[in-house]
């Protein structure tokens, strides 16, 4: 969770009500009304209050979905700084549904408070998809590969690891990783020993003649 996340969800709230009183649209003004008041209550960091209002709001009218988003992800914020993790990934989880657009910041900040509590199964999730937008991502791709190691899933850690290197060839963490994986590797490589000769089978007995 960064200074720049939560600056960019305030700014989105302090937006908010204004973009409601400067609506065009006059089709659902018991909407407006609610959204205004949700804008408000976020503003005063209610956000029980405001997700309520707002969830009003986008049922009757979904433009009112983009505010409602932006305070899930602030409560959202204000839960992981509580040590309310689980609360923070339920958060974030409505978050995406309403606005699937911001998948790829959602799924950074999720995957920073799964990886506090040590979900690294959903964390795995989170950055893989966040890989795959954006796949050359240093960042990311140190986060997955870390991961792979804590699963003990060499393979999967060293390819990560190497994608590393090859963007950042003195990236230390990878540098690292690469040492102790290598090792890891070396450690279950086992020399088999050569197949055993074969054991001659035994001459069949003689058969006894008959008297």
């Amino acid at each position: 969770m960064n200074r720049s996340f939560a600056f960019i969800v305030i700014a989105v709230l302090a937006l908010c009500a204004s973009q409601v009183c400067q609506a065009a649209e006059k089709k659902n003004p018991e909407a407006n009304k609610l959204a205004l008041e949700g804008a408000k209550a976020a503003k005063s960091q209610d956000f029980d209050k405001a997700v309520d209002l707002l969830k009003k709001a986008t049922g009757m009218d979904h433009k009112y979905a983009d505010e409602l988003s932006a305070v899930y992800q602030q409560r959202a914020y204000a839960a992981a700084k509580d040590q309310r993790y689980g609360d923070a990934i339920s958060d974030y989880e409505e978050a995406l549904k309403l606005t699937p657009q911001q998948a790829t910041r959602i799924h950074e900040v999720r995957a920073a408070v799964e990886m506090k509590i040590q979900d690294y199964d959903k964390a795995l999730a989170d950055y893989s998809e966040l890989i795959k937008e954006k796949p050359n991502e240093t960042k990311y791709l140190n986060y997955r590969a870390y991961i792979y190691e804590l699963k003990n899933d060499l393979q999967n850690s060293m390819a990560d690891n190497e994608k590393i290197l090859k963007a950042d060839p003195n990236n230390q963490d990878a540098k690292a990783r690469k040492q102790r994986v290598e090792k890891k590797l070396a450690e279950m490589v086992t020399l088999t020993p050569p197949p055993r000769s074969p054991t001659p089978a035994a001459s069949p007995a003689g058969k006894k003649k008959k008297p």
